[in-house]
């Protein structure tokens, strides 16, 4: 019987996306399948992306990579959500979180408990029973998995750190793991006349690179998915509007705040990601609704400390290819898509479309039943991850301006709409299983920006008034010792991570 299992993969591009893939394949798949990474020191990065979610944990632990280490080696800090300013109504903000409200009871969620104090008349704020959001306030942060016999969770957290670095780490860890880098530029991709695939890659210095299985890391270029196999791409613009960001680094401001900022203006936001050795700022916005200048004047005179590099500007259509996975090319990372970095998404996909791919892996007859699989499963994540972040720019009370007016009036699609009708109604979260955010993601955002429930659910009515005080009081209780015992979040990057920053 002929051996049909792959048996060379290569990869075009390297930056975040191409050595993440690098790392995952090399650690989870057999030695007799060769890695190789072809990239360009000539060819820059976009590498703003240094704000993550809590899945990059997973990622971090399959590959074996000690967190103190990893932390150090990228100059990062922690993460355990994102304050939104400005958002819902300008000089409001809120914190969306990483962790559970309070502590659901008798499989009800939290926030039904809340509605009905309101209603009784208690005064307080959701984030009132929020672990995180006074740990993340009290600039503080420790390895919590629980607290104490409780049943409450401890804290859920992800990281800020530079990219750059990032990859750096994660190059060395896969080719210490037996992956091959080839520098140089990709000239030609050269397709298999008879069945469309892609046979190999030629380099502008001669070599040419063959392969079974090919993965298009060459971000916004799309140099094996676009230019040589010409698969399209979904435009979302009418939804997200913003199509251009300006990335600039300023000196290191203390305390370093173990979360992000996201502070909308009048046609976009502006993300402040504090490291170990700076802050990462950046301006994201719509060129429809604001001139560049002015958009980097903004960015400019909204800095916490000097800035120490020149502006780097970026374009980018908000979308995604028509298909993920064609012929025998993969898109992964830029390449694939693109959805603005408001929740700190793109390492997510990254990983979580290899991990698919590893899944999925496909012979050398590349069986399209994986294939339409793969894109199935990407394109509902893709558009799951959209709905949430329209509905930050949707979810608004602002009509300050022309793109907040547009933002809060236009359309969106039927599935978004469907969530906000049910939760404005009934308090009720309809959550997919293919869905990234969970309940709490969306309770957080759409009560942060105003959209308050009319009703909650009758199984909240089972306590009495006086249950529910001693229920809302014991949590407040608990979150109050557990937040005391925490030392700072400085500390806490002292003792396990200190960068020298000599």
């Amino acid at each position: 019987m002929t051996n049909t299992q792959i048996q060379k993969i290569v990869i075009v591009g390297g930056g975040t996306a191409g050595w993440i893939s690098a790392a995952a394949l090399a650690k989870l798949l057999p030695p007799s399948i060769s890695v190789t990474l072809i990239e360009s020191d000539s060819i820059a990065t976009v590498g703003v992306g240094e704000a993550t979610i809590p899945q990059i944990r997973r990622l971090n632990g399959m590959l074996g990579l000690n967190e103190n280490t990893f932390l150090k080696a990228t100059k990062g800090t922690i993460k355990l959500g994102i304050e939104f300013s400005n958002w819902g109504k300008i000089g409001e903000s809120y914190l969306h979180t990483f962790g559970d409200v309070g502590l659901n009871l008798s499989n009800l969620q939290f926030h039904h408990y809340w509605k009905r104090a309101q209603e009784e008349g208690k005064q307080s704020s959701l984030w009132d029973y929020s672990l995180h959001h006074k740990v993340a306030y009290s600039n503080k942060f420790d390895r919590l998995e629980r607290i104490g016999k409780t049943g409450m969770t401890g804290l859920s957290y992800a990281f800020h750190f530079d990219a750059g670095l990032y990859a750096r780490f994660l190059r060395n860890f896969a080719e210490t793991s037996g992956v091959t880098r080839i520098e140089g530029f990709v000239k030609q991709t050269v397709l298999n006349p008879h069945t469309g695939f892609i046979d190999h890659v030629k380099l502008e210095n001669g070599p040419q690179i063959e392969g079974d299985l090919f993965i298009d890391c060459s971000g916004f270029r799309g140099l094996l998915i676009d230019k040589a196999l010409g698969v399209s791409y979904q435009d979302w613009t009418h939804w997200l509007p913003c199509n251009r960001a300006i990335a600039v680094p300023s000196q290191s401001t203390r305390p370093l705040v173990p979360y992000t900022k996201s502070i909308a203006h009048t046609a976009g936001w502006q993300w402040r990601i504090p490291l170990q050795h700076r802050t990462g700022n950046g301006h994201v916005y719509s060129d429809q609704f604001m001139q560049d200048e002015t958009a980097l004047e903004i960015l400019l005179s909204n800095l916490d400390g000097p800035p120490i590099a020149d502006p780097n500007h970026i374009r980018f259509t908000t979308g995604r290819r028509e298909k993920f996975w064609h012929k025998n090319c993969i898109s992964i990372g830029l390449s694939s898509g693109f959805l603005e970095p408001l929740e700190s998404t793109s390492i997510h996909l990254i990983q979580s479309n290899i991990s698919r791919l590893i899944e999925l892996l496909p012979t050398q007859k590349m069986e399209p039943a994986n294939i339409n699989e793969y894109n199935r499963q990407v394109s509902k994540e893709y558009e799951l991850i959209r709905d949430f972040i329209i509905l930050h720019y949707h979810c608004t009370q602002r009509e300050d301006s022309d793109f907040w007016r547009y933002c809060k009036n236009m359309d969106i699609p039927d599935s978004l709409k469907q969530k906000l009708e049910l939760f404005s109604a009934t308090g009720r979260i309809h959550k997919e299983p293919e869905d990234l955010f969970r309940e709490a993601s969306w309770v957080q955002v759409m009560i942060g920006q105003g959209l308050i429930p009319q009703s909650y659910h009758a199984m909240a009515d089972r306590l009495s008034t006086d249950q529910l005080e001693k229920f809302l009081a014991d949590i407040d209780a608990i979150i109050a010792q557990a937040e005391a015992q925490l030392p700072s979040h400085e500390d806490f990057l002292t003792r396990n991570c200190q960068v020298d920053l000599q």
